[in-house]
């Protein structure tokens, strides 16, 4: 079965990835509308970063939390009630647009709603498509999420001057709004097997989900590799812009093509791993993004000219495109489904804390040497982080 008719046949399927797409492209067009909004009004750069901090990570801190709830309820009404939640806040922001306390406030809950939906909006898949579309179904989500995600901010520059600030955030809530009614028409997505969810308490099943990633040798590999290669690579946003200007003497035009180089990446990468009938191994799959990855990075650092950064960006995007889909089948095929949410939902929470810490680690060492030497460091450290994860497959093997 092919990528496209998976979407046109798949009735399940199409509803969720719709759903997904459609509110990552509002996500997008939001971001851009209140970040124009706090640095016109607060003309500060610190609340500028302060709204991405609880936009981002602060939520991810809630990891294991929110990915419990996809757990103990009826995925399809957690996913539901998440994009009405959110719908509802960014009204209210619209129509309020408070000053900046209240507003990190609201941005703050829709962002936890959010992180909400995630992890159920992961495990959902595996119920509504056979276990041979995993992969093909993981990358079509991928090719629509970051399709809207880079389209978001293009929207945003044209209809920010048409629809004014609030018009744009309003447009957002309506995307959740399109969104939870896709989804109310999917099937029941409980877990594949009854289990004493209903007995234990909420901490309880929190500490479970964690002690199973912990014992679990090929689960923990996957999730402490992702961590440090994160960890290490993630730094190359920040790094970019001063690699573009001080290092190879380019303008603010070599910086945003060096910043979509791995957007087009990501694309390319998705489309190819989206076609039919693939035999490569996803833990094969997995390895060979890690590396791809953190190479990017390596020869990112050696680049001499624009140009070469570009391309090695680039590749870079496929290995992250190979990275997502081989994380989201791996554990959608060996995780049991009533643990399918917290593993999701501890995973990207600590994937966000990684890339937080590479934004301060990363900064902080580029302001010590440089650009070039932030992403020597990254890349070389992404690759070690490779090798023990490659080690760690063959050991469970």
């Amino acid at each position: 079965m092919s990528s496209l008719r998976l979407v046109r046949t798949n009735r399940p399927f199409r509803l969720l990835w719709t759903a997904r797409s459609v509110s990552f492209l509002g996500d997008a067009l939001s971001l851009v509308a209140l970040m124009l909004y706090v640095a016109e009004t607060t003309d500060q750069a610190l609340a500028v970063a302060m709204l991405l901090l609880v936009g981002d990570f602060a939520p991810a801190l809630l990891g294991p939390l929110t990915g419990t709830i996809s757990d103990r309820f009826d995925r399809k009404r957690v996913m539901v009630g998440c994009e009405l939640a959110q719908a509802g806040l960014l009204v209210v922001i619209a129509l309020w647009l408070p000053a900046l306390p209240i507003l990190l406030a609201l941005v703050a809950l829709r962002a936890i709603a959010g992180q909400i939906f995630q992890p159920a909006s992961r495990a959902a898949v595996p119920a509504v498509v056979r276990d041979q579309d995993l992969e093909s179904a993981n990358a079509v989500i991928g090719l629509g999420t970051n399709g809207g995600e880079a389209l978001g901010p293009l929207l945003a520059a044209l209809l920010v001057p048409i629809l004014d600030i609030r018009g744009v955030l309003l447009l957002d809530a309506a995307t959740f709004l399109v969104s939870a009614a896709l989804l109310a028409f999917l099937p029941s997505l409980k877990g594949d097997s009854p289990t004493d969810t209903a007995r234990a308490t909420f901490l309880d099943d929190t500490k479970a989900g964690l002690r199973y990633i912990w014992t679990t040798p090929l689960v923990r590999a996957i999730c402490l590799g992702f961590f440090a290669v994160v960890a290490f690579t993630g730094i190359d946003d920040v790094a970019l812009v001063f690699l573009a200007t001080d290092t190879l003497g380019g303008g603010d035009s070599a910086v945003g093509l060096l910043l979509a180089a791995v957007g087009i990446g990501l694309f390319v990468g998705y489309a190819l791993l989206a076609r039919p009938n693939r035999r490569v191994a996803m833990s094969t799959l997995l390895l060979a993004g890690f590396a791809i990855s953190s190479a990017g990075n390596l020869l990112t650092g050696l680049a001499w000219a624009v140009a070469a950064a570009f391309v090695v960006q680039t590749i870079r995007g496929l290995g992250i495109a190979a990275i997502d889909v081989a994380v989201n089948t791996l554990l959608q095929r060996n995780v049991p489904g009533e643990l399918l949410g917290r593993v999701f939902g501890s995973l990207y929470g600590a994937i966000g804390v990684a890339a937080a810490l590479s934004y301060l680690l990363g900064g902080l060492l580029i302001d010590l040497t440089s650009a070039r030497v932030a992403f020597l460091v990254g890349g070389t450290g992404g690759l070690l982080a490779t090798l023990a994860v490659a080690a760690a497959f063959r050991r469970n093997q």
